[in-house]
């Protein structure tokens, strides 16, 4: 598997909801509190939230700088 196949499988939305659907089935066939899976999967997505940010941040850091362009992010101010 490419290093390029890894990334889009860790940015795809489909591969976190899948893997949410995984885990909560196996903390409720382990009888897990409700409240709990809850939480196990809030964390997971917040996870998935942010792996998908910073490698579309940094894909779009590598081309902005592969183009010489300069750097558009938004916390730059001036």
């Amino acid at each position: 598997m490419s290093k390029q196949n890894i990334v889009r499988k860790l940015t795809s939305r489909k591969f976190w909801v899948a893997l949410v659907a995984f885990v909560s089935a196996l903390l409720t066939a382990f009888a897990v509190p409700d409240a709990s899976i809850s939480q196990v999967t809030a964390i997971i997505m917040a996870f998935g939230s942010l792996v998908a940010y910073l490698f579309a941040e940094g894909w779009a850091d590598a081309s902005g700088a592969a183009k010489g362009g300069k750097d558009n992010d938004d916390d730059n101010i001036g």
